[in-house]
Formats: structure tokens, sequence, C-alpha cells
């Protein structure tokens, strides 16, 4: 799964690396929690163009009745995701990317859980797979939320945890944004582990574990993490 990432880069490096117009208010993050507002680059329906703009991390599905369904539904699988009643529409017709520069998965170890921070190798920005949808409250306030989609592990994730956020290459974004492409099974075969040779990870603080610690200490390293990979 994926419970909490970081995205230490600005408004603007958020702008120039998407190339997408900007409409939200955003300051470097080292520790984003569920139910948080997060960045989110959409497809603008009726002209090409990109845009930037804030939702509420755990998807709540347009016919739910209850906003507390969301909190369940910060993560979807992307090997049942289009069969899932409230995952499959969004899959196939609301897809969005979430930036991030780095997420954090949990250990376990004998007595306790040590966290590790996941990056690209020179740590810059890239984009988890994300659904998104739009819900009314029971007095007509529309919101929109987004979940991460997951895949299986690539060698490195898979030495900490069973499951991994689902992240896009740069040459996937355009199609994967196009809300004219709905064929579920391509859809679908573009959530694969990210290349491990691609990435690299690195023990961090406990800090991480707390919500309200948010700053560049949740993501400094401890000690690099190398497992042995297959050749």
């Amino acid at each position: 799964m994926c419970g909490r990432f970081r995205l230490g880069k600005g408004r603007e490096a958020l702008k120039e690396y998407f190339g997408a117009e900007v409409d939200l208010d955003w300051s470097p993050r080292y520790n984003i929690a569920p139910a948080q507002r997060i960045p989110t680059v959409r497809q603008n329906a009726t002209r090409p163009v990109r845009e930037l703009s804030l939702m509420r991390w755990g998807l709540i599905p347009y016919w739910a009745k209850d906003a507390s369904i969301g909190y369940k539904m910060i993560n979807a699988r992307s090997e049942t995701a289009a069969t899932k009643p409230a995952f499959r529409d969004a899959l196939q017709l609301r897809r969005c990317l979430i930036p991030a520069d780095g997420f954090y998965e949990w250990k376990k170890l004998p007595k306790a859980k040590q966290p590790y921070c996941f990056t690209l190798r020179d740590e810059s920005i890239f984009a988890f797979a994300g659904i998104w949808d739009r819900w009314k409250d029971p007095d007509g306030n529309t919101l929109e939320t987004c979940s991460i989609l997951t895949t299986s592990p690539n060698e490195l994730a898979a030495a900490v945890h069973d499951r991994m956020p689902a992240i896009l290459p740069p040459d996937n974004y355009d199609l994967w944004l196009d809300p004219g492409f709905q064929d579920v099974k391509e859809i679908s075969d573009m959530l694969k582990p990210y290349g491990a040779a691609l990435m690299k990870a690195f023990a961090v603080s406990t800090r991480v574990n707390t919500v309200k610690n948010d700053d560049p200490q949740c993501a400094e390293p401890l000690a690099e993490f190398t497992p042995q990979l297959p050749l």
C-alpha cells in the first residue's frame, strides 16, 4: 500500500515538470497523510492542456452516502480496480497523476517497524497513477477526491513491503490522462512495478510515524538501504 509520501518540490517546480496550468497553493511537504489535500494533474476535457489542482486523498465514489468511506479508499489495487464498484468507473473515465518525490513504507522488525523512504535515483519528481471522483454532500457541496493505484513490489520495495504504488513512466502520462482512452485492459497493463534499478531506498527517522511532523527531517537518510537484487 501507500499510506504516506512526500513532495518536497514547490508549485513552480510542479508547473514546469508537468507542463501544466496551475490552480493551487502548494509548499513543500515531507509527510503527506490520508484525508489531506494533495496536488493532482488532469487533462482538460475540452482543450489539450494539463491542469494542476488539489484533491482530498481518499476516494469517495460519486454514489457514496457517507464521506467516511474515503478513509478506506486511499489505495486501489491495480489487479482488481477494474472490477470494484468504488474504482471501476474512475479507472476507465477519471484518471489523474499524483505528483511525489518519495514515498514511505515500514519494514516489520522483531520489536518495531522501521520506516524507509523510496525515491528515484536523483530524488526528482515522479507521478503515481491515480484515479479521482467527484462527490456531493447532502447540502450540495462538491468534493473532489482521489486514490493511488498500487501494484506488486519491485525487487527493492519487496525487501520492505509486499505492495508499492504504481509509478508511471513520463512516456505514459499523455495516454494515462487522455479522457478518450477507455480500454480498461490497456489501462491496467500500464500499472506495473517501476524499475528497481531506477530507484533507491533508505531508512528514515520514526518522526515520520507522527502526522504532525512534516519537515525535511522526516525524509533525511539514517543509513543507505541496499538489499541484494537479483542479477
